[in-house]
């Protein structure tokens, strides 16, 4: 069991749904998002990105347990969101430096722990990058990077999501054949790394250990059978003792429900889902050529069967963190 305080644990209450699992919406992403809007037709203005961000919060988060967003573009739609959603704030800087080897984490600058808490968080959610056959002396570093924001999380007494996003820094395309057949071993292992006590995370934000794509009787090329790849869901499981949401990882919503019942299935202990691009990333192109109005009218159709769709399955799949948490 992992132990909180009091006070953790009533906003991890605040963050969940009735049946005490994580149902949360994410629009945290910035350049991403950017990108998305201006490859719809819009302007880089920040406006656009704080605008859609409210559309969101308004019409999606009555359905969602929480939303993660950023103190960037985001707070708007903080202030905007369902009173029965709770609120996580991301404390990374966006991206990362292709420079300088290690994709190393940042800061964002102007913000801490302290303040981000301040403007409401009931939660702190931070995105490293980590590939566990790095070099040593990186890996390292990344560890103390973390350890720094879990005391920082502990000071503070509010709940530590840490979001684990692997790669290979040998630069194996990450959709590839040759990717599928490391990521097993990639996901699990860092997630085993980052359940260790010195770290103080309280739930860990994970891919599925498998590239569905290449699960036998999921696509046309198949690297693991059934049976494997349901090892590698029970796999990932052992690994930790801390509750653990998976991300959506910009997969369709399609494919994001049925890797959910396939874990589920497979014997996975999930405890909810973070999930983004697959809820509202097709509403980016009724916001830019159609304003707020065809915007709220897409979230209000599209977006809300997808995210009832999404509850639906996660009603049926899904483990209440209760389980794996008790309170000091």
């Amino acid at each position: 069991m992992h132990t909180i305080t009091q006070e953790k644990y009533a906003a991890m209450e605040r963050l969940s749904n009735e049946q005490k699992q994580i149902a949360a919406l994410a629009i945290d992403q910035r350049g991403a998002l950017k990108k998305m809007i201006t490859s719809a037709g819009g302007s880089e203005d920040v406006a656009l990105i704080e605008d859609f961000k409210k559309i969101v919060s308004t019409e999606l988060t009555p359905y969602a347990s929480s939303i993660l967003l950023d103190p960037e573009f985001g707070l708007p739609a903080a202030k905007v969101r369902s009173e029965t959603s709770g609120l996580l704030l991301a404390y990374e800087k966006t991206g990362y430096d292709s420079s300088t080897p290690g994709r190393m984490p940042d800061l964002l600058e102007d913000w801490s722990v302290l303040t981000l808490k301040k403007q409401g968080a009931d939660a702190i959610k931070f995105l490293l990058y980590y590939d566990i056959d790095e070099d040593e002396k990186i890996n390292e570093r990344k560890h103390r990077f973390v350890e720094r924001i879990g005391s920082e999380c502990a000071a503070e007494n509010i709940p530590f999501y840490l979001e684990l996003v692997s790669y290979d820094s040998g630069n194996l395309d990450p959709n590839s054949v040759d990717y599928a057949k490391v990521k097993p071993h990639k996901v699990n292992d860092m997630m085993k790394e980052f359940s260790k006590p010195q770290y103080k995370v309280d739930v860990l934000k994970m891919e599925v250990p498998v590239n569905m794509n290449y699960v036998e009787g999921f696509g046309e090329t198949t690297v693991y059978t059934q049976t494997e790849a349901a090892n590698f869901f029970k796999e990932q499981s052992t690994a930790t003792n801390l509750p653990f949401i998976f991300l959506s990882a910009g997969v369709s919503a399609e494919l994001f429900k049925k890797t959910l019942t396939f874990a589920h299935e497979s014997g996975s202990t999930f405890n909810g889902v973070l999930c983004g691009r697959a809820t509202w990333a097709n509403g980016v192109t009724p916001f830019v050529t159609g304003g707020e109005t065809q915007a709220k009218e897409w979230m209000n159709t599209h977006g809300r069967q997808n995210i009832d769709a999404l509850n639906e399955v996660l009603a049926q799949t899904a483990q209440p963190w209760t389980d794996k948490v008790t309170a000091e």
